[in-house]
């Protein structure tokens, strides 16, 4: 009887078309068994791994058949014999739980990338592979302001106290001003389909009822109003109708210049190009007015808006009073659910971005719920979070790569 042989080449050089090629043919003609492959390129070299299995008769032929191809090509080549018994414990890992861990920021550094590998390691899990999914940096000009710095790691393996790394990444991103991102890869992580997102400090760098207060000379007052609000410290609804009543006689004509002169978020663009490109719905579900929900729907094709509706009056100016039930924390969790059912899609497959304390259950309920430049009660709250780059950061966590883009 024949004996089986398992062995595992890695080839290494200069990258060049047919490398692959070339090497694979052999194994067909002795009719091996490829059992695993693999294949990077970092600026023009090549690492090419490749676990086959044959017969002991024909195992010195095909090394020796490899060992002349790699010198024609012009590359190095390593055999490693693997036991059988090393093969099966290796294939048994497969069961398994999977991790994607993105790290991202406007430039990563070795350090950034020494402290996520070390908890992971801590953890007891494997890396099974990293790849870049921003573009690569040219080494002038690479002080830009918005520049973006992107690694996925693919990781294997239960984490012995997953709380304790989450609560390790948040403290390390913190500290070092990057932004990371622990995701199971499962099978909603691949088909997400609903993207719902606040709008004030969101979507645009403002609080809309900051700019219409300042308009009606309350500008101070309803500030310190929102900022209570925003951080948890009084109740939204509360502070809704407080902050309303403040516009009282505030010609409506002012909103179209206000919504003319938004501050758009960086990065709004880019993300909502790409969302459409790939078929996701997309949804407003803001504490603030429709009136500029609407306007940023029709700028950017945003699917749903849900805010509140100002009461105008005969003579053309806000009656201090809103129409209808407060779009609240409750109720954007709550318009979350619904738009899942209208799309027909498990919760799980939702996203939620948002920046304040009246998103959290939002956060809580999207089977993604990311804070994006966050309060700290947010922040410390929410299970994902991005706090150094602009929205286009949520294609990442998406497993987006710029070569798609």
């Amino acid at each position: 009887m024949t004996d089986i042989e398992l062995i595992l080449i890695n080839i290494s050089g200069m990258d060049r078309p047919g490398v692959t090629s070339a090497l694979t043919d052999i194994l067909a003609r002795y009719d091996a068994q490829i059992l695993d492959i693999g294949q990077a390129d970092i600026h023009h070299s090549l690492s090419l791994g490749i676990l086959f299995r044959t017969d002991s008769e024909s195992s010195g032929d095909i090394m020796k058949d490899l060992l002349f191809k790699a010198y024609e090509l012009n590359v190095q080549i390593r055999f490693t014999p693997i036991a059988p018994e090393a093969y099966e414990e290796w294939v048994g890992r497969q069961g398994k739980q999977r991790w994607v861990i993105t790290i991202l920021g406007r430039k990563l550094t070795a350090r950034h990338i020494a402290l996520v590998t070390d908890e992971i390691a801590r953890q007891g899990m494997n890396i099974d592979s990293i790849k870049r999914l921003t573009g690569r940096m040219p080494l002038r000009g690479n002080e830009n302001p918005r520049s973006k710095s992107c690694v996925e790691f693919s990781v294997r393996g239960n984490p012995m106290d997953k709380q304790a790394m989450q609560d390790r990444f948040m403290r390390i991103s913190a500290e070092d001003d990057f932004d990371i991102s622990l995701q199971e890869d499962n099978v909603f992580r691949r088909c997400r389909r609903l993207v719902c997102f606040d709008m004030d400090s969101t979507l645009i760098e403002t609080e809309v009822i900051d700019e219409l207060a300042m308009r009606a000379g309350v500008g101070d007052k309803v500030k310190a109003i929102t900022e209570r609000a925003m951080r948890g410290e009084i109740d939204f609804t509360e502070s809704f109708r407080e902050r309303v009543a403040l516009l009282k006689g505030l010609d409506v004509s002012v909103m179209q210049d206000i919504a003319e002169h938004l501050p758009i978020t960086e990065g709004l663009e880019r993300l909502m190009t790409q969302l459409h490109r790939t078929g996701y719905k997309t949804a407003i579900l803001s504490g603030g007015f429709t009136f500029f929900g609407n306007y940023l729907k029709e700028r950017f094709g945003f699917d749903y808006v849900y805010a509140n509706e100002l009461e105008v009056g005969e003579d053309g100016r806000l009656t201090g009073r809103y129409l209808g039930e407060v779009v609240d924390g409750r109720r954007k969790a709550e318009l979350l659910r619904i738009l899942a059912q209208v799309e027909k899609i498990d919760i799980a497959q939702t996203i939620a971005v948002g920046d304040g304390a009246n998103d959290l259950p939002m956060l809580a309920t999207a089977g993604l719920g990311i804070a994006f430049h966050a309060k700290p009660k947010v922040k410390a709250t929410a299970e994902q979070s991005i706090s150094t780059i602009g929205l286009d950061g949520v294609l990442y966590f998406l497993g987006f790569k710029d070569s798609y883009m």
